[in-house]
C-alpha cells in the first residue's frame, strides 16, 4: 500500500507531501490543475518511462520519494531478494532527476538501477490511465489481456521457446537444402577437380623444391666443371697431397724439435679431418650432378602442372593439397547430403510437433479462460448499470507464431437482441469506460498488495451510472487501496479520503498545490463539481446528499 508521496521541484510542483490511506482515495480539481503531474511524478519514482522535462524551471534537480507498506508475503520481497536488497516492512523509493537529464534512484537508501524500480513497480502499482481504452479497442491487445487473465506466462514462454526451436530447425533444413542444391550444380566440377588433384597429388613445399632442382640441373654443366676442378684441388694431387707431405716432413724432425712442432702437427691433423669432410660433401654433390636429361624435362613438366593448377583454382601451389581436402569434404557432404537432409527433416518435424503440442495446449487453455473471463465480466458489468450487456471473448484460429495459433477478440452486445460486435464498433465512450473498469477488475482480482490507480475511468458517464462506477471502485478498494483521479462528483463523494488539486500563480510563477479536504471542504469541492465556479446553496445541499452514507 502506498502511504506517502513526497515531490520536490518537479514540473510546477515546488514542494508537496501527501499521506495516503487504505480504501478509496480520490483526487479532484479543475482540468489542467496538475492531477496528471502527480501520476507523472509517481511514474518517475517507479522507474516508468515518461516525459523527460520533469525538473521544475529554475531548480537544479527534482526529487520524488514514495513510501510503501509491505506485508510479509508481498511479492516485492522476491524482487528485493533478487536485487540483493534487505527485506523490510517499509519500502522507500527515492529518485532524483537533474536538469541535464541524469537520473539516480535508491531503494531503502541502497542505490539501484531503473530496471530494479520497474520490477518493483509491477508488484506495487497497477495504473489504468486514459490511454487504456485505446488498448482495449485494439484487437491486437486482446490476446495479451486474456493471457494475463489466465496467468499463461509459463505456457507462453514454452510456446515461444518451441517456436524459436521450430524456426531454427526450419532454417537449418532450408539452408542445408540450398547448400546441397548448390553442390549438386557444381558436382561435375567437384569430381573433375578432385580427380585432377588426386592424379597430381601435390605436396606442401614441393614447388620450391622442384624449382631449386630444376635451376640446379639447368646450370649443371657449368657447375660440374667447377666442381671437378675443386675435386682435383682437394685430392692427392692438390691440398690432400700437400698436407700429407707437410705432415711427413714435420714428423721427420719432430723428435729433434723438443715438442716445438706438436701444436702444428695437431692442427694439421684437424685440417686433414676437415679436408676429408669437404671432399666427401663435394663428391656427394658431384654425384648429384650426374642425372638423366629426362629428369630436367620431368621436373619442368611437374612444376608447370603445379603452377597451372594453382592458377586455375586461384590458390598458392603449396595450398593445393589443402584445397584437395576441402573439395573431397564437399563431395563427401554431397554424397551423404541426403542422409543429413533426412536427419534435418526429422529434426524440423519433431520441432514442429513440439510447437504444435504446446500451442494446442495454450489454445485450449485460452478457450477455457475465455469462458471464465466472460462469466467474470458478466458479474462485474451488472453493478455498473450494464446488466443487459453481454461480453464475449472469441478465440479463433490464426497463423502459427511465437504467441501460438489464436486470434482473440472481445465482442459486446450492449442491448438485448442486438448483434454482438467488436468493442470499437459497438460501445460508446461511457460504455467503453465501464467495460475497461470491469476488465481491469477481472485482471487484477488475484493480485496481492497492488495499489490500483484509475485516471478518469469515469469519463463519459454521469448520474446513476457514475454513481455505479464509484460504488464499484469503493467496493474494489475495500480491504485494499485505490486511487482515483476524477471529474465526477458521484465518484468523488464515495471516496474515503479526498484531495483537491489546485493551480495558482505566485510571483509570476505557476504552482500546483494539493490539499487534503476535511468534511466541510469536501462539501464545497463536490458542490463545485456539481455547479461549477459559482457554488450555490442548492449545490451544497446536493453535495451533502451525495456525501451522506448510503
Amino acid at each position: 500500500m502506498l502511504t506517502h508521496l513526497e515531490i520536490r521541484d518537479m514540473l510546477i510542483v515546488d514542494r508537496l507531501d501527501m499521506g495516503f490511506q487504505p480504501g478509496l482515495n480520490v483526487l479532484t480539481g479543475e482540468t489542467g490543475a496538475g492531477k496528471s503531474i502527480l501520476l507523472d511524478a509517481l511514474g518517475f519514482v517507479l522507474g516508468w518511462r515518461g516525459r523527460a522535462d520533469l525538473v521544475r524551471s529554475g531548480a537544479e534537480q527534482g526529487e520524488v520519494t514514495a513510501v510503501f507498506e509491505l506485508s510479509s508475503s508481498h511479492p516485492a520481497h522476491a524482487v528485493m531478494d533478487d536485487a540483493g536488497l534487505p527485506r523490510s516492512g517499509e519500502l522507500i523509493l527515492r529518485r532524483v532527476n537533474t536538469q541535464d537529464g541524469r537520473k539516480t534512484a535508491w531503494v531503502n537508501d541502497r542505490r539501484v538501477s531503473g530496471d530494479v524500480l520497474r520490477a518493483l513497480s509491477e508488484t506495487l502499482i497497477e495504473l489504468h490511465g486514459q490511454q487504456d481504452d485505446k488498448g482495449l479497442l485494439d484487437p491486437k491487445n486482446h490476446r495479451v489481456l486474456l493471457d494475463a487473465f489466465g496467468g499463461f506466462s509459463d505456457m507462453l514462454s514454452e510456446v515461444r521457446t518451441a517456436w524459436l526451436a521450430r524456426r531454427a530447425a526450419e532454417k537449418a533444413l532450408t539452408e542445408a537444402e540450398a547448400e546441397l542444391e548448390k553442390m549438386r550444380a557444381e558436382e561435375e566440377f567437384l569430381r573433375h577437380s578432385v580427380a585432377e588433384l588426386d592424379d597430381l597429388a601435390p605436396q606442401p613445399g614441393e614447388e620450391a623444391k622442384l624449382d631449386s632442382n630444376r635451376r640446379l640441373m639447368q646450370a649443371a654443366e657449368k657447375v660440374r666443371e667447377d666442381v671437378s676442378r675443386a675435386v682435383q684441388a682437394l685430392g692427392s694431387d692438390g691440398a690432400e697431397g700437400r698436407l700429407i707431405d707437410a705432415r711427413r716432413w714435420l714428423e721427420s724432425v719432430a723428435a729433434k724439435a723438443e715438442a716445438g712442432l706438436d701444436t702444428a702437427l695437431d692442427a694439421l691433423d684437424r685440417a686433414m679431418v676437415e679436408l676429408g669432410e669437404a671432399q666427401s660433401e663435394v663428391d656427394r654433390f658431384a654425384e648429384a650432378l650426374v642425372f638423366n636429361p629426362d629428369d630436367l624435362e620431368a621436373a619442368e613438366d611437374r612444376l608447370f602442372a603445379l603452377r597451372g593448377l594453382a592458377r586455375k583454382h586461384n590458390v598458392l601451389p603449396d595450398d593445393l593439397s589443402g584445397l584437395a581436402d576441402k573439395l573431397r569434404a564437399r563431395l563427401a557432404l554431397l554424397d551423404g547430403g541426403e542422409t543429413e537432409l533426412q536427419a534435418l527433416r526429422d529434426a524440423a518435424g519433431a520441432a514442429e510437433k513440439t510447437y504444435d503440442s504446446a500451442a494446442t495446449a495454450l489454445s485450449e487453455a485460452r478457450r477455457s479462460a475465455a469462458w471464465k473471463l466472460d462469466a467474470a465480466m458478466g458479474v462485474e458489468l451488472a453493478p455498473l448499470k450494464m446488466e443487459r450487456a453481454t461480453f464475449q471473448t472469441v478465440v479463433s484460429p490464426a497463423a502459427p507464431g511465437p504467441d501460438g495459433v489464436d486470434d482473440v477478440t472481445f465482442t459486446v452486445a450492449t442491448n438485448p437482441g442486438a448483434p454482438a460486435g467488436p468493442l470499437n464498433r459497438i460501445a460508446s465512450g461511457g460504455e467503453l469506460s465501464r467495460f475497461l473498469l470491469a476488465l481491469k477488475v477481472c485482471l487484477t482480482r488475484d493480485s496481492r498488495g497492488l495499489t490500483m490507480i484509475f485516471d478518469e475511468i469515469d469519463r463519459g458517464v454521469g448520474g446513476a451510472t457514475a454513481d455505479a462506477v464509484g460504488r464499484r471502485l469503493a467496493e474494489l478498494a475495500r480491504g485494499g487501496q485505490v486511487l482515483v483521479v476524477t471529474h465526477s462528483p458521484q465518484v468523488a463523494a464515495l471516496g474515503a479520503h479526498h484531495w483537491r488539486v489546485e493551480k495558482s500563480v505566485e510571483g509570476g510563477t505557476t504552482f500546483s498545490r494539493v490539499t487534503a479536504l476535511d468534511p466541510g471542504d469536501r462539501v464545497d469541492e463536490v458542490a463545485r463539481m456539481l455547479a461549477g465556479d459559482t457554488i450555490t446553496d442548492a449545490a451544497r445541499e446536493a453535495a451533502r446528499a451525495l456525501l451522506s452514507p448510503r
